[in-house]
Order: C-alpha cells, then sequence, then structure tokens
C-alpha cells in the first residue's frame, strides 16, 4: 500500500485558482504549480511525484492547466485599491469641514455621512487584495462592490452640481477622473458577481440603499429645506432725543439712539451697516401746484413730494456704524448705541432725518473667513482696493474675505468666492458677493445677484425724522 497521500487539484476557477485537497481535506488553493509544489511542501509532502497519477488526481486539466495571469489580475486589484483610496481621500476631505464645523445638526450629519463613507471605502481598499486573491473573506467582495458604489454616487453627485455653473475648480480633477474609474470598477464588480459571498445579499442591498436615501435626505434637508423655512426677523430703531444747547459753542447737541435686536432663530454675520444723519431744505410755497410738472419737480431725486414743499435737499450731518464687518449677530441678541450729533444753532435745515440700514447673511447658509474680512484697506493707502462698483466714491474702506457654502460638496463645484464690502462717510454702503477679488475689472452685477440669493444676504433698514422747530423750542442748557 502506497505511504503517499491521495492528492486532488480541482478544476480552475474563474480567476484562475485551483483548490487543493489531502485526503478529504481541503488543505488550500493555489495559482500555479509552483504554488503547488510549496503547499505540498508545508504540508510534509516534499517528494511527492506530481506526474504520479496514484499521488495526484487532476481534474478539469492537468499539471499544465493554469489560466491564471498574475500580472492581469495584480494589475486590476491595484487599480481597484487606488481608486479606492482616492475616493475615501476625496470624500473625507469634502466631508470633514461640515462634520467638525457645520452649524447645524443637519449639516453635520450630512458631513459625518460623506466621513463614514469614505471610511468605507478604505475598507473595500484594504480587502481588494483579498477578494483579488484567496478570498479567505466571504464579503471583501461585497465591501469592494460598495465602495464603488459610493465612488459613482458622490462623484455623479458632483459631476451634476458642477454642471449648474460649469465654473473651474480644482477638484474637477479629481472627481471627473474617478466618476470614469468607478464606473469601469461597477462594470467589472457586476460581471464577477462580487456581491455572491455576501450571507444575506437582498439584505446588504437593503442596507445601501436605506444609506444613500439617508445621504439624499440629509443633504436636501440641510441645504435646501432648513434654510428656507428658518426666518429672519429684525427690529431696527433710529430715534432722536432731546436736545441740548451748548454753551461754550454755538451749536446744539441732538441725542441719537440707535438698536438693533435679532429676534429670529438664526445667527447672522454683518456684512456692513451704516448710520446717517441728514439735515434737509425746501423751499415752501403757500398756494402750492398740484400740476404734474410741480409734483415732479418736488419728488425731484429723493422719494418724497408735498404739494407746499418742494425743491428737497438732504446733506449729510454725520455717519459712523454700530459693527464692524464680520461681526457675528446671535438670535436674540439686542445691541443699543446712543449717539450725540452736534449742529449749528442757527441751522438753516428744517428737519433732521436719519437712515439706519444693516445688511447681513444667514450663518445657515454658508461661512465668512472673519479674521480676514475684519481686516480694513484704506483705499488712499492702498489703491488696489477702491471701489470697483458704479457711483463709488474713490476714498473708502475696503473690506474682503473668502466666503464658503453651508455644504461642502457646493463649495468644491464653484470657484472661489469672495464677500467684499465698501463703506465711505459721504456714500451709501456698497457691498457683492462673486469672485471679485481686485484683480482687475468690475464687479459682476449679474453673478452677484444670484449669489446674494444663495447666501441669503438681505438688508433692513429703519429712519427716523424730527423737525428742527420741535428741537429748538425744547432745548435744555448743556451740563457742565
Amino acid at each position: 500500500m502506497s505511504m503517499r497521500p491521495w492528492v486532488v487539484v480541482e478544476p480552475p476557477d474563474g480567476r484562475g485558482l485551483r483548490r487543493v485537497t489531502v485526503g478529504s481535506a481541503t488543505v488550500g488553493s493555489v495559482w500555479s504549480l509552483r504554488g503547488l509544489r510549496h503547499l505540498l511542501d508545508r504540508l510534509g509532502y516534499a517528494d511527492t511525484d506530481l506526474d504520479d497519477p496514484t499521488s495526484v488526481c487532476w481534474h478539469g486539466g492537468d499539471r499544465n492547466t493554469w489560466p491564471d495571469r498574475p500580472w492581469r489580475r495584480r494589475t486590476t486589484m491595484t487599480v481597484m485599491a487606488a481608486g479606492l483610496l482616492a475616493s475615501m481621500v476625496l470624500n473625507v476631505v469634502i466631508g470633514w469641514p461640515d462634520a467638525s464645523g457645520a452649524l447645524t445638526f443637519a449639516q453635520r450629519i450630512s458631513g459625518a455621512l460623506l466621513v463614514l463613507s469614505g471610511l468605507a471605502q478604505g475598507a473595500g481598499a484594504v480587502l481588494a487584495p483579498d477578494h483579488w486573491g484567496r478570498r479567505e473573506l466571504r464579503a471583501s467582495g461585497a465591501v469592494v462592490l460598495l465602495g464603488a458604489l459610493i465612488a459613482l454616487a458622490t462623484d455623479g453627485l458632483l459631476f451634476l452640481m458642477w454642471l449648474e455653473e460649469k465654473e473651474y475648480t480644482p477638484y474637477l480633477f479629481a472627481f471627473l477622473p474617478l466618476g470614469c474609474w468607478s464606473v469601469w470598477a461597477l462594470v467589472l464588480l457586476i460581471r464577477e458577481r462580487a456581491w455572491k459571498g455576501v450571507p444575506h445579499p437582498r439584505k446588504f442591498a437593503a442596507g445601501v440603499f436605506a444609506t444613500a436615501l439617508l445621504t439624499g435626505v440629509s443633504l436636501a434637508y440641510s441645504t435646501l429645506y432648513q434654510p428656507a423655512v428658518a426666518p429672519m426677523r429684525f427690529a431696527l430703531k433710529a430715534e432722536f432725543g432731546r436736545a441740548r444747547e451748548d454753551r461754550s459753542l454755538p451749536f446744539v447737541q441732538v441725542p441719537l439712539k440707535l438698536s438693533v435686536k435679532n429676534t429670529g432663530e438664526v445667527s447672522v454675520y454683518v456684512i456692513i451697516n451704516d448710520f446717517t444723519v441728514y439735515g434737509r431744505t425746501a423751499r415752501y410755497s403757500e398756494r402750492g401746484d398740484s400740476s404734474a410738472q410741480a409734483w415732479k419737480e418736488s419728488f425731484h431725486h429723493e422719494e418724497e413730494a408735498e404739494r407746499h414743499v418742494d425743491e428737497l435737499t438732504y446733506r449729510r450731518l454725520s455717519s459712523g456704524r454700530l459693527y464692524d464687518p464680520g461681526d457675528v449677530l446671535e438670535a436674540g441678541q439686542e445691541d443699543i448705541r446712543e449717539h450725540v450729533v452736534q449742529i449749528p444753532r442757527n441751522m438753516p435745515y428744517d428737519l433732521l432725518h436719519v437712515d439706519l440700514q444693516l445688511t447681513y447673511m444667514r450663518k445657515d447658509r454658508g461661512r465668512i473667513d472673519v479674521e480676514h474680512f475684519r481686516k480694513r484697506h484704506e483705499s488712499w493707502r492702498h489703491p488696489r482696493y477702491t471701489c470697483r462698483a458704479d457711483g463709488c466714491p474713490p476714498d473708502t474702506l475696503a473690506y474682503i474675505g473668502r466666503v464658503r457654502h453651508n455644504n461642502n460638496l457646493v463649495n468644491v463645484t464653484r470657484k472661489p468666492l469672495y464677500v467684499t464690502a465698501f463703506w465711505s462717510p459721504t456714500f451709501h454702503p456698497v457691498y457683492s458677493v462673486s469672485s471679485f477679488h481686485f484683480t482687475g475689472g468690475w464687479i459682476d452685477r449679474a453673478a452677484d445677484k444670484r449669489e446674494i440669493g444663495k447666501f441669503g444676504i438681505a438688508t433692513r433698514h429703519a429712519d427716523g425724522e424730527i423737525s428742527v422747530a420741535e428741537l429748538l423750542s425744547v432745548i435744555s442748557p448743556a451740563p457742565r
């Protein structure tokens, strides 16, 4: 009776791997004749004659039947793992800013899902050698397939978002090639039926679908629904107080009280703000003229007209700000400022008028690089920062900072955007949100209007008015 074992080499599978049994026990799988010899050597059967039919039984081919192509298999494995790793990096880079620093819970969930999907792709990259190797882990193919599905979904979404504006972004050179790679990977994995090793393929498919649905719902909620339903409400007041006479100078001191309160539920960034006091002069007529031409002359450049008063003229007497650009007004926050306006005792004005305006950006729509936005640039010292909007005075204070959308998926499919603000005591504030960065040219107002709407930027106004005759009638001496 022969002392040599009865070795059975099974037919090659679809990858060229042949299972080996010794006696009735499976001892492993091999890709080549050399691999078979190494396996038998490790088992202590180094002297086995592979050509002896009493020692080795070949099924589905002889000792020369080894269809495996190592270079092709390893190349496929390498390309698959590299693509999964690159997709993992892209997902983590996009999702981490939202997961770690988003304002709302829904935005954090959206970012966290992207990070978790990246980790799933990393697991697929780790298991790719097993799937294109001996497949010792039954679910390795399914994990690789999941990673490819995530890559296709993410890159497809990024491409669709990019098509909306078709702007240059460096990320375009990442998600476009990865999108093509994901299509190739899915075709290959589906052809190989990579899900076959999963114990419950239907539950696996249901889990993938549920995760994709949750990601889509979270993205839509954080980007569209939540910012749209949270209303913005502000209470602005501007009113004059009781005037006092300055005995040492022929001037009258007029107190001005300004208040701003965020009565809404969303915190905001202050883009620019301004309060300006005007003195009004006019020409009076007892009879008046109700003709269209007279009304037109009375109306002039101001949105105000009276029958007995025309040629209205407003002159700036005082101008200032309550906040610096980039300041944050939290929900429920209220600020009050008292300002004193000094005007001549024999002033030629019949009315004093104050305008208060506040331009803000919702924090649930985007983030501003406040550190840079707060730095002021004096245009008379740095001509580069001269106001580039129509009608702007040449001498202004300029502020500029990077602004990003609340969802980083949007940021990586758009070119960089900047919020720009100009303030001058002789002109109304000017602001812009666009790619303008003082590199030449003028602010594109069409693009600016579109971005202002996306970031939820708006302006609130309040005004007050008092008769000069009333001021002078109640003047009290200023305290010494």
